[in-house]
């Protein structure tokens, strides 16, 4: 069995997060920058998967800055056996539909039985790659799922629904996502940082995947706008000079509050 986990390098969520206000993208240097949670918890699921099955290949892939490197490698020293990670220039910018197709590409490059991903990252908050990944793999996909169970002909689970709980299954290969209800993510023990630094840690282009895309060219998404956001404003007092309770009532109804 071979399980590919997506993670992804994301500015801390207990920091300040910034947008560049000249190219409308995240400002990553201005906050300290961390493996997405969610995507911790999808390689949780592919490590407790390989602890119970011995022969499991389990490889984190990533698409980012040189610079992330060092976060991607932390699913190394969670007890990934290898990871990949696609570092190219034209990529800056790229939207959701052009990151489904280079991800899919590196998956294919590293052959696959089942893919692992969070259901929505904390940065860019998409919701839609797990889908168009499996759209472009041509796999089934089960997404959202609040538990996982994997054998080595499909992979099933639960998913939260308006009206109750409904059972998904999907034989393999197949791309599952997984909510925050799925089990913490281990601590990186001593043994496991050191072992990181020889594990295989590959680093592919868009040439070496034999993807041409131009991020400028046709893109799927078009930002219309960016501004930073206002100060926030002082509210509104009401005294009480015997009709705070008619002037209380009048705010709610011209705000439309009640």
């Amino acid at each position: 069995m071979k399980i590919v986990v997506l993670v992804k390098e994301v500015p801390d969520t207990y920091g300040d997060r910034k947008l560049s206000l000249d190219t409308g993208l995240v400002d990553r240097e201005a906050s300290e920058r961390v493996l997405d949670e969610i995507g911790e918890r999808a390689l949780e699921v592919a490590l407790s998967y390989a602890d119970a099955h011995e022969g499991t290949e389990v490889v984190v892939v990533s698409m980012a800055s040189e610079a992330a490197a060092a976060t991607v490698r932390k699913g190394l020293a969670m007890g990934a056996g290898s990871a990949v990670q696609v570092v190219d220039e034209q990529l800056a910018g790229a939207d959701l539909g052009v990151t489904a197709k280079v991800l899919a590409a590196a998956v294919r490059r590293v052959g696959f039985d089942l893919v692992i991903t969070g259901n929505v990252s904390t940065d860019g908050s998409g919701g839609v790659i797990p889908a168009m990944l499996a759209e472009h793999l041509g796999v089934a996909h089960a997404t959202a799922l609040a538990s996982v169970e994997i054998t080595e002909a499909a992979v099933s689970g639960t998913r939260a629904t308006d009206a109750g709980t409904a059972q998904v299954t999907a034989a393999l290969p197949a791309v599952i996502s997984i909510t925050e209800a799925l089990p913490d993510a281990r601590f990186p023990n001593f043994k496991g940082i050191m072992a990181a630094k020889k594990k295989p840690f590959e680093t592919v282009s868009l040439a070496d995947l034999g993807v041409d895309v131009d991020v400028t060219a046709a893109p799927q998404t078009i930002m219309t706008a960016i501004s930073e956001k206002p100060p926030r404003e002082g509210g509104v007092k009401i005294g009480d000079e015997g009709d705070a309770g008619e002037k209380l009532a009048a705010f709610l109804i011209e705000n439309r509050l009640a």
